[in-house]
């Protein structure tokens, strides 16, 4: 008998259902802010009044689409954290209240652990494979970036992570030091895939073991753009693809050389990415190349499981449900949680 699992995500500024049938994707709707864009950022108070405009039709639309109801639907999955505490405690409570009034089973999600487990999502008509265990997991984005042993649906082991900002950060503050607007991230992206990658040099981080970090070739752009600007005050406007060519290459540099290296350590070759920067052409192409020369099996996921989404929550919240593992209604959020903290008290 097929377990049907309505997953709900909030935990930025993305309000987000999907509904699964087993490992299937039945539906997944997602309703994006572009407030933010105005800002620069992430604005908390803005995204959470936002969640409370969007959960109900997202949600609606999402058993809608999917052709089921909520009399069909075995468990209500949701991310409890990490993440905006106002986004989050949206779609808890909305979870919650929906759980009481159709008798329905809770099952609380991590958010990093639903990036890691998204590329298990199956989708019909597509024969896209799926890692075994053990694998590995390069996980990015806006706040996390770490190397991921996955030994089951819930057994993580860190191996590797930043000691100071995110990659995702740093795609973000290059995208601001050039006035190039928010996200940063695609616009560095887009703007790379015009440019010289081997133009500019950036100083490199020298951080032992599997950590990484990204404050210091922040710094170093910084002082790249104060020095030539000095010389040229329209040096980013001649330069913009060149420099984010550049920058992008020298962060992809640092991600890759800890990846390779835990690949050697583990002897694990199957290896995984995920989060927000996943979606970055430039990561997935270098992914994938390394997999080919190096004899992995890489498994990239599409576009739409990479930013935040409610299918990554389904999926872990399938695995949830069929341990038998359920949320109280009493269990509040959680906006800092690691991806090893399974139980979330």
């Amino acid at each position: 008998m097929s377990d049907i699992i309505l997953g709900i995500e909030s935990s930025c500024d993305d309000t987000s259902a999907a509904v699964l049938r087993d490992e299937y994707l039945l539906s997944s709707v997602i309703a994006s802010q572009k407030v933010h864009q105005v800002w620069g950022g992430v604005v908390p108070e803005l995204a959470s009044r936002a969640h409370l405009m969007n959960i109900v039709p997202v949600v609606d639309q999402a058993l809608k689409e999917a052709n089921v109801t909520m009399e069909e639907v075995d468990a209500i999955a949701f991310t409890r954290g990490p993440g905006l505490l106002g986004s989050l405690l949206v779609g808890t409570s909305f979870a919650k209240g929906l759980a009481i009034s159709s008798g329905k089973k809770l099952v609380d999600v991590n958010h990093l652990q639903g990036h890691i487990l998204s590329c298990l999502v199956k989708q019909e008509g597509k024969d896209t494979p799926s890692p075994t265990f053990p694998f590995l997991t390069l996980l990015v984005s806006g706040g996390h970036t770490q190397i991921v042993r996955v030994d089951g649906h819930f057994e993580f082991e860190i191996l590797g992570q930043t000691i100071d900002d995110a990659v995702g950060e740093a795609f973000d503050k290059c995208s601001k030091m050039m006035g190039l607007g928010y996200p940063g991230g695609p616009v560095v992206d887009k703007l790379a895939k015009e440019g010289d990658p081997l133009k500019f040099k950036f100083n490199l981080p020298n951080v032992g073991g599997l950590d990484y970090s990204f404050s210091g070739i922040k710094t170093s752009l910084l002082y790249f753009l104060r020095d030539r600007l000095k010389e040229n005050p329209n040096f980013i406007e001649e330069n913009k693809a060149d420099i984010c060519a550049s920058f992008q290459k020298a962060l992809i540099d640092i991600l890759m050389k800890k990846l390779i290296l835990a690949v050697k350590q583990t002897g694990i070759k199957q290896v995984s990415i995920g989060g927000g920067v996943s979606a970055n052409s430039g990561l997935r192409e270098r992914v994938a190349e390394e997999g080919k020369k190096r004899g992995w099996q890489t498994f990239i996921p599409e576009f739409k499981f990479t930013t935040d989404n409610a299918a990554m929550i389904a999926i872990s919240g399938l695995y949830k449900y069929r341990r038998g593992e359920f949320c109280s209604l009493e269990r509040p959020s959680v906006p800092r949680a690691s991806a090893m903290n399974q139980s979330q008290k």
